[in-house]
């Protein structure tokens, strides 16, 4: 666990807190070398959970130095369902801070270690997009590229449509993982319950009853390829268990909300990936995001759902970096 002491970065409005206070999940992520967690002031109050890792410097073939100022665009994640700012430090953000990337996870509101609302559900589109706005005014020294996964892609679907328009909240890109598309989860179920009625059952035990918690197989069939090792789906599973304390959305008030936007956002540059085992996103979801955005997804074959933790990772971060060395 993080010490006691003070840290502060880029503002004091990031401060690291006692043990006591980031004590809410009862089995806490042990951050990796490199990492630190802090923690965000929201306007509200509330503290939002962030794992950073600073970007490095490749000096020669085998040194790294730590870096003071890199010109790459800083990277902000943005977790879905059942998750937290831990998903993408176990292997996104070392990845990503050995090739230069100041590397930010968010856990949004009532997820994680980050503070609950009051109230029965973390938020909305609208609030969780308003917290990343938030953060990334205040703690980014340049425009990042916001990448988010599953519900995480639409939250960062909707903050493209309607706050980085706003100058401060500008971004050098979006990449969205196995993102639920535009027009919300509705058409996946509906396409399951008729084509895959097998499939459809499992995904609703797995997530709508969270099955997924007591179940190995099913945790793994959900979310996982089919050779991940069984001791990390296990600790994988206990850290979902604990990530979530209270669901993401209210899924009644959310569906009425959509699409994110009738049509897209020109000016931000979007990479739009899903992975070819993906349990969760079918294909027609995966085109349906690419055509809204107008490119040509990128499917990742040997991953499923949380490729970022997957047993085969580096596809879809290696597929990542080349995007943005390429576009941005």
């Amino acid at each position: 666990m993080a010490a006691a002491h003070g840290y502060v970065l880029a503002s004091t409005r990031i401060t690291q807190m006692p043990q006591a206070v980031l004590n809410k999940m009862r089995v806490p992520y042990k951050l990796k070398q490199g990492q630190s967690r802090i923690f965000h002031q929201l306007p509200s109050g509330l503290n939002m959970e962030v794992i950073y890792q600073k970007g490095l410097q490749i000096k020669n073939p085998d040194e790294k130095i730590e870096k003071s100022w890199t010109p790459q665009p800083p990277l902000v994640f943005v977790h879905g369902s059942f998750h937290a700012a831990w998903c993408w430090a176990e292997h996104w953000l070392p990845f990503f801070s050995e090739n230069g990337f100041d590397s930010y996870a968010l856990s949004l509101l009532g997820q994680g270690e980050s503070d609950a609302p009051a109230g029965s559900v973390a938020g909305s589109l609208q609030t969780h997009a308003a917290c990343i706005a938030d953060f990334i005014q205040k703690q980014t020294t340049s425009s990042p590229v916001l990448i988010g996964h599953s519900f995480g892609g639409l939250i960062v679907q909707y903050y493209i449509a309607n706050l980085e328009k706003d100058s401060s909240g500008k971004l050098s890109g979006a990449v969205l993982v196995c993102s639920v598309p535009p027009t919300g989860n509705s058409g996946l179920v509906w396409r399951y319950l008729f084509s895959k009625p097998v499939a459809a059952f499992k995904v609703t035990m797995s997530l709508a009853a969270k099955a997924f918690q007591t179940s190995l197989p099913l945790c793994k069939e959900t979310f996982f390829s089919r050779g991940m090792d069984d001791h990390l789906v296990l600790r994988y599973q206990e850290l979902m268990k604990e990530s979530s304390r209270m669901p993401l959305f209210d899924l009644r008030k959310l569906n009425a909300s959509l699409p994110v936007a009738t049509v897209p956002n020109p000016s931000t540059q979007v990479l739009v990936m899903g992975a070819a085992d993906d349990f969760i996103v079918d294909a027609k979801g995966l085109e349906e995001t690419g055509s809204f955005y107008g490119v040509q997804p990128v499917c990742v074959e040997g991953v499923a759902h949380d490729m970022m933790l997957d047993s085969t990772w580096e596809k879809g971060a290696e597929r990542i970096l080349s995007w943005i060395k390429e576009k941005i």
